[in-house]
This record gives structure tokens, sequence and C-alpha cells, in this order.
């Protein structure tokens, strides 16, 4: 007796022809006696042609023929295999209902859609089962997805992973959190060797996130460029802090950061926030910067204030000056969607009426300001269906007046500024520093001239918001300019420029403290690049001694020059500015950075000199005139010409060449680059200065209108777990380290 047709089914992978799909076969398919048919329906049916141009199918069961090629027509197979597998076949469905079913076969009806045959990939069936590579997989999935690690042994994910795989061993949680550890630490052991080849220096953030326990959590996050120009961003450590109100709290937190990462001699800058610093805290880590750091600026470089966080509690004061109102639309907002019959009216109404208005009602979410913001635009352009609302349905009683509405649409006007400000944190790619002088300079523009406003409701509105900005940009406009300043499309104009339209007659004074503090922090990258090895300052030593031993007894022919070789200035010039020049404040009249050039250039003359006069003693003993080719005379001639001409420094060239034209195309990463040999010294402290960061925290918090919270599950972690977690979640984002590394061998090979 034959057997059902289900066991019949083969189960090997079938390769479907044009025919399966029901396409006509080309001259190359089709079909012939030497052409082997591949479908699995011709092990049911036989191929007859009946006439010329015309093919039929016959069933070998019922002998029942069906259409298969009429000219150049191509019937196909799926009715052919309809009538097989859904027991429209009268001897097949007999055979079927005598013979009795194997285990585990459900017979079908005619209703039943025809079972899929799924084709293996090749390739894949002989790779083996690999059990520490599955585990290794469930923890990266942990990280990248905050899956919380005792997923692992919930019952509905060990079902789901024996269905994928009934070899799986299901881990355990301490071995998920050990694979989560191991990978934490494999990633972090990559981007450290990254970290320690950067030319640069390394900027960071701290910010604070707090739990339901009272814990904090200090968040460290490094910025840096590496030697390829490129910009990075990596949270570097999550470090619990029992009590966070403790006025040393943050400088564990910072040594832990350093320690672990060898940033002791790297540091440039530190940000964070008034809203957990105080005045205690500030002053502590200041001075914890200047002992780590001494050169940079004496730790002045310390950003009080995170520019997020600033620009959010401006939109929240503002939004707060007009509570009551912005409660009266965010209510009608809600009294038109939350109910479908309000939500069809109102769109009538909006109909009737013909606003062209093309945006939509929604209710904010309290916790993003930008979310409130956007409620508001779109309530106001929609403000006459509202009034046209509240006269034509009796339970809606909560319309704003026409006078909150204009008051409403210039409260709009001010939070866009803010909105444009917060935007350019909101990218896949962190921003250069030179980005922020830019929407911070407009935003004190709009805000000084609102504030002097005829307009009581705009003046009343924004002097409070002005007062709390002055604080920012008293803090911050330094380091802000001196940004603007190493962007070749701006340099000292766009701060002359900005400066006259916010300061008026006064901008002179302000502009010479930027141009002060740039040339200042100019002078100590200089210093940092000046020491010279012992050999050489011991040679030079010993070559000025023996000068003054030729030169005794002919101090009255003594040059100024030869008089200060005898005084000893080279030693002065070759172990750079003594300590009170370098203390100097950016008040002084000489620029610090052109003693040093002329220390330098008058170290090489007094050498020079030395080797001259020395030859002249020996000339006058032998009564010659001249020695050699007889131009000894005319090179000290033009040497003591050029000292006499005071040297530029690669900064003073760079402010005084012409402005790179703004394009849309242009990189500033790209351009310091390409002009990094033309500005040795100076594009390292480009270097460090782009990579200065203005915020604190991450771009999916950047219109947060309160602080970042760990969750209780995560709070019950061990620290160690918790930072792994967070830390490798940020760096696999950004794909393995150790990837760019081998890439950045593999050019340096080139």
């Amino acid at each position: 007796m034959d057997a059902p047709i289900a066991t019949l089914m083969p189960t090997t992978p079938i390769t479907p022809t044009a025919a399966d799909y029901g396409e006509p076969p080309s001259s190359e398919t089709q079909p012939n006696k030497r052409r082997r048919k591949k479908s699995i329906v011709w092990d049911y049916f036989t191929v007859e042609t009946v006439g010329a141009g015309c093919t039929r199918a016959y069933c070998k069961q019922c002998k029942k023929s069906f259409a298969y090629i009429t000219g150049s027509k191509l019937a196909g197979t799926s009715h052919l295999k309809r009538h097989i597998t859904m027991g429209i076949c009268p001897v097949t469905r007999q055979k079927n209902q005598q013979t009795p079913p194997p285990p585990g076969f459900k017979p079908g009806n005619a209703t039943d859609p025809p079972k899929r045959r799924y084709r293996s990939s090749p390739g894949l069936t002989g790779i083996p089962f690999n059990q520490d590579r599955c585990s290794q997989e469930i923890a990266k999935m942990i990280i990248m997805h905050d899956y919380p690690p005792h997923i692992v042994e919930h019952p509905g994910f060990i079902d789901f992973v024996h269905t994928l795989q009934p070899q799986f061993n299901v881990v355990s949680f301490n071995t998920i959190q050990g694979d989560c550890v191991a990978l934490y630490l494999k990633e972090k052991q990559s981007l450290m060797n990254f970290i320690r080849e950067i030319p640069g220096r390394v900027n960071l953030t701290l910010d604070l996130w707090t739990s339901n326990q009272t814990l904090g959590y200090a968040i460290l996050t490094g910025h840096f460029i590496d030697g390829d120009w490129n910009l990075h961003r990596r949270i570097l450590n999550v470090v619990t802090i029992p009590s966070p109100d403790s006025d040393f709290a943050f400088n564990q937190a910072l040594v832990v950061c350093l320690s672990d990462w060898h940033l002791e001699s790297k540091l440039l800058t530190l940000t964070l926030d008034k809203s957990f610093s105080n005045e205690i805290i500030n002053r502590n880590l200041r001075g914890f910067i200047s002992v780590k750091n001494p050169l940079m600026l004496h730790g002045q470089l310390l950003i009080r204030n995170c520019y997020t966080r600033v620009i959010s509690r401006l939109a929240q004061d503002a939004l707060g000056a007009m509570e009551e109102t912005v409660k009266k639309i965010r209510e009608s907002v809600k009294y038109v969607k939350t109910s479908d019959a309000h939500e069809e009216r109102f769109f009538e109404l909006k109909e009737q009426l013909q606003v062209p208005s093309t945006k939509d009602l929604f209710i904010d979410d309290q916790t993003k300001w930008n979310t409130t913001y956007h409620m508001l635009v779109a309530a106001n352009e929609l403000k006459e269906v509202f009034a046209c609302l509240e006269s034509t349905d009796p339970d809606y009683m909560m319309a704003p007046s026409m006078e909150d509405w204009k008051r409403v649409e210039i409260l709009c006007i001010f939070l866009k500024y803010f909105l444009d400000a917060a935007n350019i944190l909101t990218s896949s790619t962190y921003p250069t520093a030179t980005v922020f002088y830019h929407e911070v300079s407009k935003i004190q523009l709009e805000l000084t001239q609102a504030s002097m406003s005829g307009d009581s409701f705009i003046s009343n509105l924004t002097r409070p918001l002005k007062e709390a900005f002055d604080e920012y940009w008293k803090d911050c406009f330094l380091i802000l300019a001196i940004a603007a300043v190493i962007d070749p499309r701006f340099k000292m104009k766009l701060i002359e420029f900005s400066f006259s339209r916010i300061y008026g007659e006064d901008a002179g004074i302000w502009f010479k403290a930027v141009d002060d503090g740039i040339h200042e922090l100019f002078h100590e990258y200089i210093v940092l690049s000046l020491p010279l090895p012992d050999t050489f300052m011991e040679a030079e030593n010993e070559g000025m001694l023996k000068t003054e031993i030729h030169l005794e007894g002919t101090s009255q022919d003594r040059t100024p020059l030869e008089g200060n070789c005898q005084e000893g200035t080279i030693g002065e010039g070759t172990q750079g500015v003594p300590q009170e020049e370098t203390a100097r404040g950016p008040s002084e009249d000489i620029p610090s950075q052109e003693v040093l050039y002329h220390q330098e250039s008058h170290s090489q003359d007094i050498l020079y000199h030395q080797d001259a006069h020395c030859q002249e003693v020996v000339s006058q003993d032998m009564h010659l005139i001249t020695i050699g080719d007889g131009l000894s005379d005319f090179e000290v001639y033009i040497t003591e010409l050029t000292s006499s001409q005071p040297m530029k420094s690669e900064l003073d060239q760079y402010l005084e060449e012409p402005l790179v034209p703004r394009t849309q195309e242009f990189d500033i990463l790209d351009w310091w680059k390409l002009n990094q040999l033309k500005y040795p010294t100076l594009s390292r402290m480009a270097s460090d200065i782009l990579s200065i960061p203005l915020s604190t925290v991450t771009p999916d918090s950047v219109f947060d209108t309160i602080s970042k919270k760990i969750d209780s599950y995560r709070s019950s972690l061990r620290p160690v777990t918790l930072e792994a977690l967070i830390c490798a979640k940020d760096w696999l984002q950004y794909g393995s380290v150790s990837s760019e590394i081998s890439n950045a061998i593999v050019k340096m090979e080139l």
C-alpha cells in the first residue's frame, strides 16, 4: 500500500524554478527531455503533449489532466500542488483515509494553505554549536539594550532559547554577570591603549545621576581628538558616591578616573554643573586641577556650568513665568485629544474655518521641555479653532483669551532661541567647541535687547532670564571665545563683531580679555615644548664659560649682545620663562610668548656671535684682516640685523592671515589636520580646545527637566557590574576600539 502524501514529501532542500513562481520560461528554460524538473509536483504528475503547442499535466493517481503549457503561456505548478496537498485528488484522499497517519501527523483540509517549504542556507548546516559564543552574545545583548542580567533566569527567555537551540545550557545570573564584566574589561583595555596613543590632552565632564536609595553616581566622560583628527566622546567611569553632599566626594571620583586611565598629566578642562555643586566643591576641584595640571591657566579651566542645563533652566523659567497660561493650553489640548468625539468636532471646525495649519495637536511630556514648546506652537496656530470650540461646545470652558495667545506667541519666540541652542547637541556626532559661541552670544544679545524693551511683558519676561544667563556668560565667555578664535573662518573678527553689538563702547575691555587669554594659553603650550635635554644645556654652559675666558680684558670693545652673553642669559632662555612671568594674568603689558621667542632667537644669536668673536681675536693675533672666504663679518651683520626685528609667533601669524571662506562643506578638524605642519604648536593647542565639552549630559537627555536617575534594579547591582553595563554600552555603540587601532596601524604602514 502506498504511503500517505505527507510522508512522501521529500525533506531535502528544493530549488524553485521559474515555473514554480508562475513565470514564463525563457528559451533556455523551456522544458525538454534533457532538463530534469525539480518541483515536487512531478512526483505525482506526468507531462504529455496533446497538440501543437499544447502540453497538459496528468495526475498519476486519478488521471485527471490540468493545463500546463499553451503556446507561449505557462500555467505554472501552483494548481497542481493544491490538487495533491489539499486532498482534492480523490484517489489520494481515499488512500490517506485507509492508512493510519504517522506520529505527529496533522491532517489538513481543503481550507488549509499549502505548507511552505524552506530552503536551508548553504554553508550553515556544517557550523558547530558554540556554547561560549552564545553566552558572549547574550552578554552583549544585555549591555546594548539595557536588559536586566536576571533575564537569563526568566522562564520565558529559557523556553525561547531552548526552542531556538535545545543544546544551549542556559547560564545563571552570576555567570552572565561575569561575562558582562569580562566584555567590559576587554573593551576597556582596548580603549586605554587607544587613549595612551593620542597626541593631545583629554577633557572631562562630571555629571551626577541619582537613585531612590539616596546614592549618587558620578559619570565621568572623556573628550579627546586622536592622531587622525577625529573627535571622540567616551564614558570612562561610573563611580558610586555614598554621600553626594560631601564637599570632597567629587574629588575622589576624579582621582579614580585620572588614576584608572593614567590621565594625571593629560587633563586640560573639567566641566560640571552648579545643580549639584557649590562654591566649596568648585574650590576643591579647582585646587585639585591646579595641582595636577599647574600650567593650564592655573586651574582656571574649570567650567562650572553645563551648557545644556543652563539652556534647560532658561526654558523652564520662561515657561514658569507663564505657568497659568501654559496650563490652560495644556488642558485645552487634553480636552480635544482624550475624546474621539471632541477631536472629530475640532477637526470639523478647523475645516470650516479653513485654518491652514498642518500641525497636529499633542499632549506634551513635562519631563521634556521641547515637547511643551511644540505643543504651544501647534496650539497657537489653531487658536481660532479653540475660540470657535468654546462658543459651540458648552462643556469646553477653558479657552485662552486672545491676549493669552499673543503672549504665548512671544514666549515661543524666545523658546525657539533656546531650542536652536540645544539642538546642536542632539546629533549623533558630538560638536566641536567652536559651535557654542555663536549660539551663546546670540542668546546674550537677544536677552540684552529684550530686557530693555518698552513692552512691559517682554521686559518682565526676559529680565530674570538675562540675569541668570549673565552668570553663565561671565564664567564661560573666555573659553567660548577662545574656541571661536581657533575657527579659521572667524578668528578674532567674530569676537570683535559680537562684542561691539553686546557691549557697545565697553567692547574693548572684553575684547582685550580674550586677546590676552588666548596669548597666555598659547604661551603655556610653548613652555611645554621648550625644555631641552640636560646634555645640550651642559654643552651650552660649557661653551659660555669658554667664551668668558676669551673675552676677558676686552670689555671696552664688547657689543651689547656680547655683554648679554657674559651675564648668562642662555641659561635663562633654555629653562623657559621664570615663574613670576608664567603667573602673569591677562592684563600684563608684555605678551609672554614674545618673551620666549626673543629668548630663543637671542640664545642662537649669542652662540653664533661668540664663534665670530673668537675668530676675530685669532685674526688680530696673526695680523690678518679676514679669514675664510671673507664674508664672516657680513654674516654677523645680517644676524644682528635680523635679531633686532621682532619675530611673530604662530598665533600672531594665524590671526593676521585672511579668514577662510564660510562654506557648507567646511570641516574644522580637516582644516587643522592639513595645517598642523604650518602651525605645529598652535595645532596642538587647537586639538585640545576643539574637544572641550561644554555640556555634561548625553544627547538623549538634552531637553530633560529632571536629573537622570538610576532605577532601583540597577542600584541593587554590584558597583563594578553597574559600571560595566553603562560604560560598555557607550563603547559598543561606536564599535570596537580595537578595530580603530588596527585601521590606524594600517594607515601608518601605508
